[in-house]
């Protein structure tokens, strides 16, 4: 074989083998690949499942307190916040938040007709969080059952068909919280600074006094000034109210109990969970009720 041949069989030998080397490493790393994912979804699959898990357990300790107390306080074990809890090759942690300790926006339009005392309550709680109180007139016309502006800030169907893209209002109550995105002037700096005060619930509801910040009793209590509420919850994180003459007795003598929207329990409450398995880490929330007799009922359930 002259040498011009043999070289060319050495340079294709070579390249056999190098082609080999390189088909074998793409297995071996497609193959690493595939196991590495494998575990990455096991471990996901158990987070997620830890998640569910961490429902039921909210589920249990709403139950227990429902059978020791006809109060709710920030004192209860419901509301404490647990260290996270290790597990095998990971962590699990939770907290429950009672939203009756909020304002329940759909308690502004009940069945399609205003409630005035509610939007009134709603307007205070925008001022004392420095935000426009013209607000209020664009949630009323989102949720209300007219076509009706409530004031030039409100908002019908032909402002919101005149966005890109368009769409209607809602004409009903808020189905999550997050929907306040698709209201006209609730922008993402509205939302941040309103979102630890409200909520969006099924039903009207009742404040929960033992448990609402001062913010939200400033706004429920006709007449009362943020710097009383936080004395009063200050009064209160050391003894809870236990009755509504309790309450009353520790008002200034100015103020008086309203005739209706506030209690001394709550019915729902949200759990909120995470939980880390290896590199992977599943969170998850739930609404939760305890209306009637039974088990708490679980209104709504996100995982991610």
């Amino acid at each position: 074989m002259k040498k011009s041949q043999r070289g060319v069989a050495i340079v294709l030998a070579m390249g056999v083998v190098a082609l080999a080397a390189m088909t074998a490493t793409a297995i071996m790393v497609s193959q690493s690949t595939w196991a590495r994912h494998s575990e990455l979804t096991a471990d996901h699959a158990q987070a997620q499942g830890l998640v569910r898990a961490g429902v039921d357990w909210a589920r249990v300790v709403l139950n227990d307190d429902r059978r020791t107390s006809n109060v709710d306080h920030l004192g209860e074990p419901w509301a404490l916040r647990p260290a996270p809890f290790p597990v095998n090759n990971g962590e699990v942690a939770g907290f429950i938040e009672d939203q009756q300790g909020v304002f329940n926006l759909n308690n502004i339009a009940i069945g399609g007709m205003i409630n005035r005392a509610e939007l009134g309550r709603f307007r205070r709680l925008l001022s004392i969080l420095d935000l426009p109180t013209t607000l209020a007139d664009a949630l009323v016309d989102w949720m209300d059952g007219d076509s009706e502006l409530q004031s030039a800030d409100g908002a019908e169907d032909e402002y919101y068909l005149s966005l890109r893209p368009p769409y209607l209002a809602a004409n009903q109550p808020l189905a999550d919280i997050s929907e306040l995105a698709l209201v006209r002037g609730f922008d993402n700096n509205v939302r941040v600074r309103l979102r630890p005060f409200v909520t969006a619930l099924p039903h009207a509801t009742q404040v929960n006094v033992n448990t609402a910040s001062a913010e939200v009793l400033a706004a429920t209590i006709d007449g009362m000034g943020l710097d009383v509420a936080r004395a009063l919850v200050a009064q209160r994180d050391r003894i809870y109210f236990s009755s509504v003459a309790d309450f009353a007795n520790r008002l200034p003598a100015r103020l008086a109990v309203p005739a209706s929207g506030i209690a001394l329990s709550s019915q729902y409450f949200i759990v909120s969970m995470r939980a880390t398995i290896g590199k992977s880490q599943a969170r998850g929330s739930a609404l939760l009720t305890r209306e009637g007799t039974g088990w708490p009922a679980i209104v709504w359930q996100k995982t991610l």
